[in-house]
C-alpha cells in the first residue's frame, strides 16, 4: 500500500552513522519538519547532521495529502475564544508566512516538485459556523472568502494563495545539500550525545523532528497527545475536483486532485482502535458515490500527533534540557507547521524569540492543556489495565489467513497473526513503550497502541514510535 509519492520519487539511499561523529546542531528525523530545519540551520551557517531511523521521507511524510495551506479547518474562531485574539494571530500569520515561504524555496531553487497554487476550502452544512469562521479568519489577516456550493453542502470558507506539492521529490532535492544518517535510530541520549547502534553523535543544540519524541521525561508529551489514522484513495476521474477541500463536519472528507488523479481521504480513527476494520471499504463506497466510473489506483495510511489544545508543540523540549529542542503534535497540518518549525526552531537556535515563539510554546499548561492531558491520562490507563483484565479465550483457529488477534495460547495472552499459508507468528502484546496492550488494525494489517500510537508489522517488528525496540514477536 505504497503512496502515489512513494511511487513516483525515490530518494538515493544514505550511508549509517558509524563511529564518533561532532556536529553543532544535530536532527532527529529525516522528514519534511527534519528536511526544512536542518536545512534552515545550515543556511544560518551551523554545522547540522540529520539522524534517520530508516529512510529519508520514510515515516509519514510519504504518506500525507501534502495540502500546503494555512486552512486548518474550523479553527480560527476557536483559537480566538480559547487562547485569545494575539495568540491566534500569532498562529495564523506564522502559518501563512510558512506556505509563502515555501512557494519561495521551490522558486528560488528551481526545486522540480509538481508545486501548484490553489485555493483551499473548508465546507460544511453549518451556514453560521463557516460565517463565524470565516469573520474569524479575516480579522487575523488571512485570505479568506466565502463560496456558495450546490445542495451538497452550505457552503465553504475559500482560502486563496495557497498550494499543494508532491512532498517526496520536494525533500529529496532539499536534501542533497545535507549530511544525513540512514539507519541510524537513536537508542539512547547521554548528554549531548546521540547513541546509535553503530557509533554516536555529539551536537550543542539537539532537535526532535521524529513526528513523537520518544524520550518521555523530561517532557512527558506522552501525557499530552494522542495519534490518530487516516486512509487515502487516489482514483483515476474523468474530471479531478479543482482545489483543496476539507470538511467541516466529523466524519467528513478530505480532497485534493494531482496529475488529473483525484485523491479521498478519511475515516479517522485513534490508533489502536480499528481492530474490525473496514475503513478502506467505506471510503471506496464514498469514492463511488461522489466520483462514479472512478478507478482505484493507489490507497495508504497516515497517522498524525494531535495535541491536547489543537495547536503543535513547536520550540524548547523542556526547562531542563535547554539545548533540546522539538516540532511535534501538527494536528494533520504538517506542511505549514513543518516550515513553521523551521523558521521558528532556527532563531531560537540563534539566541532570538520570534513573534509566534508563545502559541506554540511546549511548556505552555494553562487548563485546557491539563484537560486534554487528564484525558490522554485516562485514555493510556485503559490501555495498561486492559493487560491484566480477563478476556474469553479465543481459538487460533478463529483468526482468518491475514488477520490478527488477541489469543491464549500455551496459557499466556498473545498477539496472533496467521499468515496466508496458515501459520501462526505469535507477538507480545504488550507495547515496549509503556507497556500498554497492543490491538489489532485490519485496514493496516499492524498491531497498534491505542495509548500513544506506537506501531508494528503483523510480525512485530516496529513500523513507527514512540516505541524504539519491536513487540518481542514470538
Amino acid at each position: 500500500m505504497d503512496s502515489i509519492w512513494s511511487r513516483t520519487c525515490h530518494i538515493p539511499r544514505r550511508e549509517k552513522l558509524r563511529g564518533e561523529v561532532r556536529s553543532q546542531a544535530a536532527v532527529i528525523g529525516a522528514g519534511m519538519a527534519g528536511i526544512l530545519i536542518a536545512s534552515a540551520l545550515q543556511e544560518a551557517g551551523l554545522e547540522v547532521k540529520v539522524l534517520e531511523s530508516r529512510r529519508i521521507a520514510g515515516g509519514q511524510s510519504r504518506n500525507t495529502t501534502a495540502k500546503i495551506t494555512a486552512q486548518h479547518g474550523l479553527i480560527y474562531r476557536r483559537l480566538i475564544d480559547d487562547v485569545g485574539m494575539d495568540r491566534a494571530r500569532q498562529y495564523a500569520q506564522a502559518n501563512q508566512e510558512a506556505v509563502d515561504s515555501l512557494r519561495r524555496i521551490v522558486a528560488d531553487r528551481g526545486i522540480d516538485c509538481d508545486f501548484e497554487e490553489r485555493s483551499a476550502y473548508v465546507y460544511g452544512n453549518g451556514l453560521e459556523q463557516l460565517e463565524r469562521e470565516l469573520t474569524a479568519a479575516r480579522m487575523l489577516g488571512l485570505p479568506a472568502s466565502f463560496v456558495e456550493l450546490p445542495a451538497a453542502a452550505a457552503g465553504a470558507v475559500a482560502f486563496s494563495n495557497q498550494a499543494q506539492f508532491n512532498p517526496l521529490k520536494f525533500i529529496g532535492s532539499l536534501s542533497q545539500e545535507l549530511k544525513i544518517y540512514e539507519e541510524s535510530p537513536v537508542k539512547e541520549i547521554r548528554e549531548n550525545r546521540l547513541i546509535t547502534p553503530e557509533g554516536w553523535l555529539e551536537a550543542e543544540h539537539i532537535i526532535f523532528a521524529c513526528h513523537y519524541p520518544f524520550v518521555n521525561f523530561p517532557g512527558m508529551y506522552f501525557t499530552r497527545m494522542h495519534q490518530e489514522r487516516s486512509y487515502v484513495l487516489a482514483l483515476e476521474v474523468e474530471r479531478p475536483l479543482e482545489g483543496m477541500w476539507i470538511s467541516a463536519e466529523k466524519g467528513g472528507y478530505s480532497l485534493r486532485n494531482y496529475k488529473g488523479m483525484q485523491f479521498i481521504g478519511g475515516e479517522n480513527h485513534r490508533a489502536g482502535e480499528n481492530r474490525e476494520g473496514g475503513c478502506y471499504d467505506r471510503l471506496r463506497r464514498k469514492a463511488a458515490e461522489l466520483f462514479p466510473g472512478s478507478r482505484e489506483l493507489a490507497c495508504w495510511s497516515a497517522q498524525d500527533c494531535i495535541t491536547a489544545d489543537g495547536i503543535p508543540y513547536i520550540g524548547g523540549f523542556s526547562p531542563d534540557r535547554p539545548n533540546w529542542y522539538v516540532a511535534t503534535g501538527f494536528n494533520k497540518w504538517g506542511m505549514s507547521s513543518s516550515m513553521v518549525s523551521a523558521k521558528l526552531i532556527r532563531s531560537m537556535v540563534l539566541g532570538e524569540k520570534p513573534a509566534c515563539a508563545e502559541v506554540f510554546d511546549p511548556g505552555r499548561f494553562d487548563v485546557d492543556t491539563v484537560a486534554g492531558a487528564v484525558a490522554e491520562g485516562v485514555q493510556a490507563v485503559k490501555g495498561y489495565a486492559k493487560r491484566f483484565f480477563q478476556i474469553p479465550a479465543k481459538a487460533a483457529a478463529g483468526i482468518a489467513p491475514g488477520q490478527g488477534g488477541i489469543v491464549f495460547l500455551e496459557g499466556e495472552k498473545l498477539g496472533v497473526y496467521r499468515d496466508g499459508e496458515g501459520r501462526l507468528h505469535p507477538v507480545d502484546i504488550r507495547c515496549p513503550h509503556l507497556g500498554c496492550q497492543l490491538e489489532w488494525n485490519s485496514d493496516g494489517l499492524s498491531w497498534d497502541c491505542p495509548c500513544h500510537g506506537s506501531r508494528f508489522d503483523a510480525y512485530g517488528h516496529i513500523i513507527s514510535g514512540p516505541a524504539q525496540e519491536d513487540a518481542g514477536g514470538r
